[in-house]
Protein backbone atom coordinates (compact mmCIF):
# COMPACT_ATOMS: atom_id res chain seq x y z
CA UNK A 1 0.00 0.00 0.00
CA UNK A 2 1.45 4.01 -0.90
CA UNK A 3 2.06 5.56 2.31
CA UNK A 4 3.29 8.99 3.61
CA UNK A 5 5.49 6.86 6.08
CA UNK A 6 8.49 6.85 3.90
CA UNK A 7 8.17 10.44 3.64
CA UNK A 8 8.35 11.06 7.38
CA UNK A 9 10.93 8.24 8.01
CA UNK A 10 13.05 10.03 5.63
CA UNK A 11 12.86 13.51 7.31
CA UNK A 12 13.10 11.66 10.73
CA UNK A 13 16.61 10.45 9.73
CA UNK A 14 17.84 13.29 8.34
CA UNK A 15 17.18 15.73 11.20
CA UNK A 16 18.86 13.17 13.26
CA UNK A 17 21.60 12.86 10.71
CA UNK A 18 22.15 16.45 10.50
CA UNK A 19 21.19 17.60 13.89
CA UNK A 20 21.62 16.40 17.78
CA UNK A 21 18.94 14.43 19.32
CA UNK A 22 17.20 17.31 21.54
CA UNK A 23 17.58 19.94 18.18
CA UNK A 24 16.41 17.62 16.25
CA UNK A 25 13.38 16.81 18.13
CA UNK A 26 12.70 20.38 18.42
CA UNK A 27 12.99 21.15 14.55
CA UNK A 28 10.20 18.35 14.20
CA UNK A 29 8.06 19.48 16.75
CA UNK A 30 8.16 22.94 14.67
CA UNK A 31 7.70 21.16 11.25
CA UNK A 32 4.30 19.73 12.89
CA UNK A 33 3.26 23.10 13.75
CA UNK A 34 4.10 24.85 10.98
CA UNK A 35 2.40 22.22 9.01
CA UNK A 36 -0.80 21.82 11.38
CA UNK A 37 -1.40 25.98 10.93
CA UNK A 38 -1.33 25.60 6.98
CA UNK A 39 -3.56 22.34 7.34
CA UNK A 40 -5.90 24.76 9.56
CA UNK A 41 -5.73 27.78 6.54
CA UNK A 42 -6.27 24.94 3.67
CA UNK A 43 -8.97 23.58 5.08
CA UNK A 44 -10.93 26.91 6.22
CA UNK A 45 -10.76 27.68 2.77
CA UNK A 46 -11.40 24.84 1.17
CA UNK A 47 -14.75 24.29 3.75
CA UNK A 48 -16.19 27.65 3.26
CA UNK A 49 -16.13 27.68 -0.33
CA UNK A 50 -17.29 23.58 -0.02
CA UNK A 51 -20.10 24.55 2.04
CA UNK A 52 -21.48 27.90 -0.24
CA UNK A 53 -20.91 25.39 -3.20
CA UNK A 54 -23.07 22.68 -1.56
CA UNK A 55 -25.35 24.94 -0.54
CA UNK A 56 -26.06 26.06 -3.98
CA UNK A 57 -26.34 22.82 -5.63
CA UNK A 58 -29.05 22.31 -2.75
CA UNK A 59 -30.71 25.61 -3.82
CA UNK A 60 -30.72 24.90 -7.48
CA UNK A 61 -28.16 27.98 -8.19
CA UNK A 62 -24.47 28.63 -8.90
CA UNK A 63 -22.70 30.16 -5.47
CA UNK A 64 -19.72 31.85 -5.48
CA UNK A 65 -18.52 31.98 -9.18
CA UNK A 66 -16.69 35.31 -10.06
CA UNK A 67 -13.99 35.90 -7.76
CA UNK A 68 -11.47 33.36 -9.71
CA UNK A 69 -12.29 30.24 -11.80
CA UNK A 70 -15.78 28.97 -10.51
CA UNK A 71 -15.66 31.19 -7.66
CA UNK A 72 -12.65 29.57 -5.95
CA UNK A 73 -10.42 32.62 -4.53
CA UNK A 74 -13.63 33.63 -3.20
CA UNK A 75 -12.54 32.52 0.25
CA UNK A 76 -9.62 34.49 -0.33
CA UNK A 77 -11.12 37.58 -0.63
CA UNK A 78 -13.28 36.78 2.21
CA UNK A 79 -9.96 36.32 4.17
CA UNK A 80 -7.97 39.64 3.58
CA UNK A 81 -11.27 41.51 4.06
CA UNK A 82 -11.43 40.56 7.20
CA UNK A 83 -7.66 40.91 8.21
CA UNK A 84 -8.27 44.53 7.04
CA UNK A 85 -10.94 45.26 9.21
CA UNK A 86 -10.35 46.54 12.63
CA UNK A 87 -10.99 44.27 15.77
CA UNK A 88 -13.11 46.13 18.34
CA UNK A 89 -13.26 45.49 21.62
CA UNK A 90 -16.63 46.60 23.52
CA UNK A 91 -16.19 49.63 26.51
CA UNK A 92 -17.75 46.98 29.24
CA UNK A 93 -16.38 43.67 27.81
CA UNK A 94 -13.37 42.21 30.36
CA UNK A 95 -10.77 42.78 27.69
CA UNK A 96 -8.57 40.18 28.60
CA UNK A 97 -11.17 37.29 28.40
CA UNK A 98 -12.71 38.58 25.59
CA UNK A 99 -9.15 38.56 23.73
CA UNK A 100 -8.84 35.16 25.21
CA UNK A 101 -11.08 33.41 24.19
CA UNK A 102 -11.36 32.82 20.44
CA UNK A 103 -7.28 31.52 20.85
CA UNK A 104 -9.11 28.91 23.39
CA UNK A 105 -11.37 27.63 20.67
CA UNK A 106 -8.48 27.48 18.26
CA UNK A 107 -5.60 25.77 20.70
CA UNK A 108 -8.27 22.69 21.46
CA UNK A 109 -9.12 22.25 17.52
CA UNK A 110 -5.69 22.65 16.93
CA UNK A 111 -4.93 19.60 20.19
CA UNK A 112 -7.76 17.42 18.66
CA UNK A 113 -5.12 16.84 15.63
CA UNK A 114 -2.37 15.27 17.55
CA UNK A 115 -3.99 11.34 17.84
CA UNK A 116 -5.62 11.44 14.31
CA UNK A 117 -4.37 9.14 11.29
CA UNK A 118 -4.18 10.81 8.29
CA UNK A 119 -2.67 8.12 6.46
CA UNK A 120 -0.81 4.98 7.35
CA UNK A 121 2.12 5.53 9.18
CA UNK A 122 1.28 9.72 9.48
CA UNK A 123 0.09 10.75 12.51
CA UNK A 124 1.52 13.16 15.20
CA UNK A 125 0.80 11.53 18.45
CA UNK A 126 -0.18 7.44 18.42
CA UNK A 127 -0.85 8.15 22.15
CA UNK A 128 -2.44 4.63 23.93
CA UNK A 129 -5.83 6.63 25.36
CA UNK A 130 -6.16 8.80 21.46
CA UNK A 131 -10.49 7.85 22.09
CA UNK A 132 -10.26 9.23 25.69
CA UNK A 133 -7.75 12.30 24.11
CA UNK A 134 -10.45 13.22 21.83
CA UNK A 135 -13.25 13.22 24.31
CA UNK A 136 -11.71 14.77 26.28
CA UNK A 137 -9.51 17.62 24.72
CA UNK A 138 -13.18 18.28 22.66
CA UNK A 139 -14.70 19.39 25.63
CA UNK A 140 -12.33 22.17 26.30
CA UNK A 141 -13.74 24.75 23.33
CA UNK A 142 -16.60 25.22 25.78
CA UNK A 143 -14.97 27.18 28.02
CA UNK A 144 -13.21 29.25 25.47
CA UNK A 145 -17.58 29.98 24.23
CA UNK A 146 -18.64 30.69 27.25
CA UNK A 147 -15.62 33.07 27.98
CA UNK A 148 -16.45 34.96 24.98
CA UNK A 149 -20.58 35.43 26.04
CA UNK A 150 -19.96 36.13 29.34
CA UNK A 151 -16.27 38.31 28.88
CA UNK A 152 -18.85 40.39 25.90
CA UNK A 153 -21.02 42.31 27.99
CA UNK A 154 -23.97 41.69 25.60
CA UNK A 155 -27.38 39.74 26.58
CA UNK A 156 -27.28 38.21 23.16
CA UNK A 157 -23.89 36.36 23.52
CA UNK A 158 -24.28 35.66 27.14
CA UNK A 159 -27.50 34.00 26.34
CA UNK A 160 -25.72 32.27 22.79
CA UNK A 161 -22.85 31.30 25.16
CA UNK A 162 -25.41 29.39 27.57
CA UNK A 163 -27.15 27.86 25.19
CA UNK A 164 -24.15 26.47 23.71
CA UNK A 165 -22.61 25.21 26.82
CA UNK A 166 -25.81 23.59 27.63
CA UNK A 167 -26.02 21.72 24.36
CA UNK A 168 -22.26 20.77 23.77
CA UNK A 169 -22.44 19.11 27.38
CA UNK A 170 -25.56 17.34 26.41
CA UNK A 171 -24.60 15.78 23.47
CA UNK A 172 -21.47 14.79 24.41
CA UNK A 173 -23.19 11.93 26.38
CA UNK A 174 -24.40 10.17 23.52
CA UNK A 175 -21.61 10.82 21.64
CA UNK A 176 -19.39 9.29 23.82
CA UNK A 177 -21.69 6.55 24.49
CA UNK A 178 -21.53 6.08 20.66
CA UNK A 179 -17.69 6.26 20.73
CA UNK A 180 -17.30 3.50 23.49
CA UNK A 181 -19.31 0.74 21.27
CA UNK A 182 -15.84 1.28 19.02
CA UNK A 183 -13.65 0.69 22.25
CA UNK A 184 -15.44 -2.34 23.62
CA UNK A 185 -15.81 -4.15 19.81
CA UNK A 186 -11.58 -3.16 19.30
CA UNK A 187 -10.86 -3.58 22.80
CA UNK A 188 -8.21 -0.48 22.68
CA UNK A 189 -8.47 3.23 23.39
CA UNK A 190 -5.41 3.50 21.09
CA UNK A 191 -6.75 5.17 17.70
CA UNK A 192 -3.82 2.25 15.34
CA UNK A 193 -5.60 -0.51 17.26
CA UNK A 194 -9.08 0.57 16.05
CA UNK A 195 -8.22 1.16 12.65
CA UNK A 196 -5.95 -2.20 12.55
CA UNK A 197 -9.01 -4.04 13.59
CA UNK A 198 -10.98 -2.77 10.51
CA UNK A 199 -8.60 -4.55 8.20
CA UNK A 200 -10.70 -7.42 7.35
CA UNK A 201 -13.88 -4.81 6.97
CA UNK A 202 -15.43 -1.51 8.73
CA UNK A 203 -17.04 -1.83 11.33
CA UNK A 204 -20.19 -0.18 10.30
CA UNK A 205 -20.60 -3.09 8.57
CA UNK A 206 -18.57 -6.00 11.07
CA UNK A 207 -20.86 -4.71 13.43
CA UNK A 208 -24.69 -5.05 12.37
CA UNK A 209 -27.51 -2.73 13.66
CA UNK A 210 -25.97 -1.62 17.03
CA UNK A 211 -23.13 -0.32 15.15
CA UNK A 212 -24.89 1.24 12.43
CA UNK A 213 -27.32 2.97 15.35
CA UNK A 214 -23.83 4.38 17.06
CA UNK A 215 -23.28 5.70 13.59
CA UNK A 216 -26.74 7.96 13.29
CA UNK A 217 -26.28 9.02 16.76
CA UNK A 218 -22.70 10.30 16.75
CA UNK A 219 -23.87 12.13 13.44
CA UNK A 220 -26.39 13.76 14.87
CA UNK A 221 -24.35 14.19 18.28
CA UNK A 222 -21.51 16.57 16.76
CA UNK A 223 -23.69 18.23 14.06
CA UNK A 224 -25.28 19.32 17.64
CA UNK A 225 -21.77 19.64 19.24
CA UNK A 226 -20.22 22.03 16.34
CA UNK A 227 -23.25 24.29 16.50
CA UNK A 228 -24.37 23.43 13.23
CA UNK A 229 -27.74 23.35 11.67
CA UNK A 230 -30.49 22.34 12.35
CA UNK A 231 -28.42 22.69 16.06
CA UNK A 232 -27.10 26.08 15.44
CA UNK A 233 -29.44 27.83 18.88
CA UNK A 234 -25.88 29.41 19.90
CA UNK A 235 -25.97 31.69 16.82
CA UNK A 236 -29.71 31.90 15.90
CA UNK A 237 -29.76 35.09 13.53
CA UNK A 238 -33.18 35.31 14.10
CA UNK A 239 -32.55 35.72 17.62
CA UNK A 240 -29.62 35.99 19.13
CA UNK A 241 -27.60 38.33 16.05
CA UNK A 242 -25.02 36.20 16.04
CA UNK A 243 -25.01 34.59 19.30
CA UNK A 244 -21.25 34.62 21.57
CA UNK A 245 -19.40 36.16 18.60
CA UNK A 246 -22.01 39.11 18.07
CA UNK A 247 -18.90 41.66 19.77
CA UNK A 248 -16.16 39.90 17.32
CA UNK A 249 -14.86 41.55 14.48
CA UNK A 250 -12.07 41.56 12.16
CA UNK A 251 -9.27 38.42 13.15
CA UNK A 252 -11.10 37.78 16.34
CA UNK A 253 -14.16 36.72 14.48
CA UNK A 254 -12.30 34.72 11.93
CA UNK A 255 -10.29 32.65 14.25
CA UNK A 256 -13.90 31.43 15.80
CA UNK A 257 -15.75 31.28 12.13
CA UNK A 258 -12.31 29.30 11.51
CA UNK A 259 -12.36 26.97 14.24
CA UNK A 260 -16.32 26.29 13.30
CA UNK A 261 -14.87 24.34 10.05
CA UNK A 262 -11.96 22.93 11.84
CA UNK A 263 -13.77 21.16 14.40
CA UNK A 264 -16.32 19.68 11.66
CA UNK A 265 -13.31 18.46 10.14
CA UNK A 266 -12.36 16.93 13.14
CA UNK A 267 -15.69 15.53 13.98
CA UNK A 268 -16.10 13.73 10.69
CA UNK A 269 -11.85 12.45 10.83
CA UNK A 270 -13.40 10.89 14.22
CA UNK A 271 -16.04 9.28 12.69
CA UNK A 272 -14.39 7.96 9.83
CA UNK A 273 -11.65 6.74 11.62
CA UNK A 274 -14.06 5.12 13.89
CA UNK A 275 -16.94 3.34 11.88
CA UNK A 276 -15.75 3.83 8.28
CA UNK A 277 -12.04 2.29 9.08
CA UNK A 278 -9.79 5.56 8.63
CA UNK A 279 -6.94 5.38 6.47
CA UNK A 280 -7.60 1.20 6.22
CA UNK A 281 -9.22 0.84 2.42
CA UNK A 282 -12.15 -1.49 1.58
CA UNK A 283 -11.92 -5.13 2.50
CA UNK A 284 -14.33 -7.78 2.18
CA UNK A 285 -13.33 -10.42 4.11
CA UNK A 286 -11.42 -13.23 2.31
CA UNK A 287 -11.84 -11.67 -1.29
CA UNK A 288 -7.76 -11.35 -1.89
CA UNK A 289 -7.99 -10.09 -5.06
CA UNK A 290 -10.57 -7.57 -4.79
CA UNK A 291 -8.62 -6.35 -1.57
CA UNK A 292 -5.47 -6.19 -3.60
CA UNK A 293 -7.08 -3.56 -5.65
CA UNK A 294 -8.33 -1.69 -3.32
CA UNK A 295 -4.83 -1.81 -1.94
CA UNK A 296 -3.51 0.71 -5.05
CA UNK A 297 -5.85 3.33 -3.91
CA UNK A 298 -2.94 5.58 -1.09
CA UNK A 299 -4.06 5.48 1.89
CA UNK A 300 -4.38 9.34 2.22
CA UNK A 301 -7.44 9.21 -0.66
CA UNK A 302 -8.92 6.65 1.34
CA UNK A 303 -9.08 9.13 4.66
CA UNK A 304 -9.67 12.48 3.03
CA UNK A 305 -12.67 10.60 1.20
CA UNK A 306 -14.49 9.37 3.91
CA UNK A 307 -14.03 12.00 6.01
CA UNK A 308 -15.01 14.60 3.11
CA UNK A 309 -18.83 12.36 2.50
CA UNK A 310 -19.49 13.07 6.42
CA UNK A 311 -18.40 16.83 6.25
CA UNK A 312 -21.17 16.64 2.64
CA UNK A 313 -23.58 14.90 4.92
CA UNK A 314 -23.48 17.37 7.57
CA UNK A 315 -23.39 20.19 4.91
CA UNK A 316 -26.65 18.20 3.68
CA UNK A 317 -28.09 18.43 6.70
CA UNK A 318 -27.82 22.49 7.01
CA UNK A 319 -29.64 23.04 4.19
CA UNK A 320 -32.28 20.29 4.33
CA UNK A 321 -33.48 20.90 7.95
CA UNK A 322 -35.49 23.70 9.96
CA UNK A 323 -33.98 24.74 13.14
CA UNK A 324 -35.35 23.48 16.52
CA UNK A 325 -36.40 25.44 19.34
CA UNK A 326 -34.05 25.24 22.18
CA UNK A 327 -36.25 22.92 24.22
CA UNK A 328 -36.75 20.54 21.38
CA UNK A 329 -32.87 20.38 21.24
CA UNK A 330 -32.81 19.57 24.64
CA UNK A 331 -35.76 16.96 24.61
CA UNK A 332 -33.60 14.55 21.60
CA UNK A 333 -31.00 14.34 23.44
CA UNK A 334 -31.98 13.41 27.19
CA UNK A 335 -35.75 11.60 25.94
CA UNK A 336 -34.12 10.26 22.75
CA UNK A 337 -30.46 9.75 21.72
CA UNK A 338 -29.39 9.48 25.53
CA UNK A 339 -31.82 6.25 26.19
CA UNK A 340 -31.27 4.59 22.71
CA UNK A 341 -27.11 4.91 23.27
CA UNK A 342 -27.29 3.44 26.94
CA UNK A 343 -29.56 0.49 25.65
CA UNK A 344 -27.13 0.42 22.92
CA UNK A 345 -23.96 0.30 24.30
CA UNK A 346 -25.57 -2.62 26.52
CA UNK A 347 -26.02 -4.27 22.97
CA UNK A 348 -22.47 -4.01 22.03
CA UNK A 349 -21.64 -5.21 24.91
CA UNK A 350 -23.54 -8.34 24.86
CA UNK A 351 -22.16 -8.84 21.18
CA UNK A 352 -18.49 -8.40 22.05
CA UNK A 353 -18.70 -10.84 24.46
CA UNK A 354 -20.86 -13.37 22.45
CA UNK A 355 -18.50 -12.83 19.20
CA UNK A 356 -21.51 -11.95 17.38
CA UNK A 357 -19.81 -9.71 14.86
CA UNK A 358 -17.96 -10.19 11.29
Amino acid sequence: MLSLENITNAVHEWLNATLNPNLALLSEFLIVGVLAIALFAVLGLSLVLMERKVAAFIQIRLGPNRVGPFGMFQTVADTLKLIMKEGLTPDGADKFLFNLAPYIVMIAAMMLLAPIAFAKGFQIWDINIGVLFLTAVSSISVIGILMAGWASNNKYSLLGAMRSGAQIVSYELSAGLSIITIVILTGSLQISDIINAQANGWWIFKGHIPVLISFVIFIIAVTAETNRAPFDLAEAESELTAGFHTEYSGMKFALFFLAEYINIFIACAIGATLFLGGWMPFHIGHWEAFNHIMDFIPSSFWFIGKTFFLIFLMMWFRWTFPRLRIDQLLNLEWKYLLPISLVNLLVVALMAVMGWYF
